[in-house]
């Protein structure tokens, strides 16, 4: 929790972070409207790059390259993104990555 001077300024904050939970729900719960956003939700879904290129290589998709889907290849969808993935998800990948990498496998 952020730092207040005073009880409407910590409802402010409580207020504003019950609205962006919301919005990462509602995204959440939204069907993935292209192959990389399912991608991206096995991605959040299990915090795992290995286990989405497993996902991926099951579903018999090849990278870019035209070889295996890789770690490598998913983290790169996570950081550069594609056009046909919604900022707010992307946004979201981005912050499980984050807090993988900054407390390990938790989430």
């Amino acid at each position: 929790m952020k730092p207040y001077s005073d009880i409407a300024e910590l409802i402010e904050t409580l207020e504003s972070e019950i609205e962006s939970l919301t919005e990462q729900v509602s995204t959440l719960n939204k069907t993935p409207q292209s192959f990389n956003e399912q991608v991206i939700f096995k991605y959040i879904d299990t915090a795992s790059t290995g286990k989405t290129k497993d996902f991926v290589r099951s579903l018999g998709v090849k990278s870019e390259r035209g070889s295996l889907f890789s770690s490598g290849d998913v983290s790169k969808l996570i950081k550069s993104g594609a056009d046909d993935i919604s900022p707010e998800l992307l946004a979201i990948a981005r912050k499980v990555a984050s807090m993988k990498n900054k407390n390990g496998k938790r989430r």
